[in-house]
């Protein structure tokens, strides 16, 4: 009798554990196919054949978008070089700062953004000289610090050179700041008579008058205007009778 009760007990025990087993499988196979479900509905690439037709199909994606980036990026700087013919330099100024967007290595756009802002510094002031005046000097802030990233991309970048210089001299009455610029821009655009006024005036006002009054000299010497001859000439005396 005891044996019989024995053998119920192993049978039950094996019948248990192999519907336990079943069941394991089953749920086994069951999240299997709810996880591949999930990807496939997600949209994800699954395969090794899948993942890389995924890779070219937006590579390719992705190159168009940088396309129709760059073309924007340039449209924007072509649309602010209009604004600038017709002296609008706020809307230039925005159209540069865009492009800056696309572009943010590109010297130009920089030297244009300093440009225009110099200019919007000016337009500040004749609104209100004193309610502008913290207005005036971020827009000159932003076209010195314009600068100084156009020459930081491009050091021989002329334009920036002969800017920062003007912008040192005229507008931040800095020009002990102003000289070295100056002098590189010169170092590259000898025979710029423009960039030689400059720096004379600003080695005028920093006191080395020697220095001025040589650069004077040069633009008697090689000026084919006689009204910027002349002109050097008054400046060589107004030097001479400081010195």
């Amino acid at each position: 009798m005891k044996d019989l009760k024995s053998v119920k007990l192993i049978s039950l025990l094996v019948f248990v554990l192999t519907a336990f087993s079943s069941c394991n499988l089953n749920s086994r196979q069951i999240l299997a196919k709810r996880i591949k479900h999930m990807q496939q509905s997600s949209g994800n690439p699954v395969t090794i054949e899948e993942i890389k037709s995924a890779i070219n199909k937006y590579d390719d994606e992705a190159k168009q978008v940088q396309m129709k980036n760059g073309k924007i990026g340039l449209w924007y700087k072509i649309l602010g070089t209009r604004y600038i013919d017709r002296k609008m330099y706020g809307e230039a100024l925005k159209c540069f700062q865009k492009a800056l967007e696309f572009y943010p290595e590109n010297p130009n756009l920089y030297y244009y953004t300093a440009v225009c802002a110099g200019y919007m510094s000016h337009a500040a002031l004749d609104f209100d000289a004193v309610g502008n005046f913290e207005k005036k000097q971020n827009y000159l802030n932003l076209s010195e610090s314009a600068y100084l990233r156009a020459l930081q991309i491009d050091p021989r970048l002329t334009t920036a050179l002969y800017g920062l210089g003007i912008l040192y001299v005229f507008e931040l009455d800095d020009c002990e700041k102003a000289v070295p610029y100056l002098e590189r821009y010169l170092d590259i655009e000898t025979r710029s008579i423009d960039g030689m006024f400059v720096l004379a005036r600003a080695y005028y006002v920093t006191g080395e008058y020697d220095k001025a009054v040589s650069l004077y000299d040069k633009i008697i010497a090689t000026s084919k205007s006689a009204e910027k001859r002349a002109e050097a000439d008054a400046n060589k005396r107004i030097v001479l009778d400081r010195y």
